[in-house]
């Protein structure tokens, strides 16, 4: 260990040394791996947006429920009362006829002057029941047995949608990670054969003179590293540049949709990116020389 860091300025201007002597291939080898990682970095993002919009929905889960309008207010509230002492129920809300209708004002906007042409409010009072989405199921049955409610509205065939969504991101961030591994392993695997290739006459002449395989191979490694960490480091920007544009997109388009922060999900994709492209560089390389090793011989 005390050779390796004695000699570590030796073996990073050989892996300079490398990197020129086959610049382009190199250079197209650090856009095609920043491509690579960038496509992951991709479907990860949408994997981390896809979660956080599922847990604040989930956290926001309400039922609607629309009760008979024949009942009296005191009946209305045992009604309440009932709800209030389900399991899996939070807060629970009378929303009377008038905010009924100012709700859906504030939903259609400009074109909420369609409403004046009703000569009475045509929304119901209703009671808004937050709940905690796993219990779902068992709250939607016994909602159902009591006779004075008339109709439930829920927003579990959303939530149902997005889980799908998740699902579907999960499996493709799986096969993203194999083809971003098998492909980056191929691809530094393939430059450092040939690297020791075109370097086999400086090789044999090293051996000639007594140095060590680990002497010899270090620096090959270095360049296979380097090689995936500037791509990684590519791969970041690409991603920090997309997700500034996206958001702002985002924000525009559709400013309901709740977003993980953007400095949070691009500090923790760009941190694992570089990471996994700094563990499969060295792995990459380590293949290239071992599989080649008699090259070193």
């Amino acid at each position: 260990m005390r050779k390796a860091a004695y000699n570590l300025g030796y073996f990073i201007k050989e892996a300079k040394t490398l990197f020129k002597l086959d610049f382009f291939s190199n250079l197209f080898s650090i856009i095609s791996i920043g491509l690579i990682f960038f496509i992951l970095a991709l479907v990860i993002s949408g994997w981390e947006i896809s979660n956080y919009v599922i847990e604040i929905v989930e956290k926001e889960a309400e039922i609607n429920v629309y009760y008979d309008t024949k009942l009296e207010r005191e009946e209305i509230n045992r009604l309440i009362e009932d709800i209030e002492k389900m399991e899996g129920v939070g807060r629970v809300t009378l929303v009377d006829e008038d905010e009924s209708y100012n709700r859906m004002a504030e939903i259609l906007g400009k074109e909420a002057n369609v409403l004046e042409l009703f000569d009475e409010n045509p929304f119901t009072s209703f009671i808004e029941i937050q709940i905690h989405i796993e219990e779902v199921d068992s709250i939607l049955d016994r909602l159902e047995s009591i006779e004075d409610i008339d109709y439930i509205r829920d927003n579990k065939g959303v939530i149902d949608r997005l889980q799908d969504i998740v699902i579907i991101l999960k499996v493709l961030g799986v096969l993203a990670v194999v083809a971003v591994g098998v492909s980056t392993l191929i691809v530094v695997s393939h430059i450092i054969r040939q690297g020791i290739y075109n370097n086999r006459e400086q090789i044999n002449t090293l051996e000639l003179l007594g140095a060590p395989e680990f002497f010899i191979g270090f620096p090959f490694l270095l360049e296979g590293l380097f090689l995936t960490l500037i791509g990684g480091i590519l791969a970041f920007l690409l991603l920090k540049f997309t997700l500034e544009y996206g958001y702002g997109q985002m924000a525009t388009a559709i400013p309901f949709i709740p977003l993980l922060p953007k400095e949070t999900l691009v500090t923790k994709v760009g941190l694992l990116i570089i990471v996994m492209s700094g563990a499969l560089g060295i792995v990459g390389s380590l293949f290239g020389l071992t599989k080649h090793g008699n090259n070193l011989k």
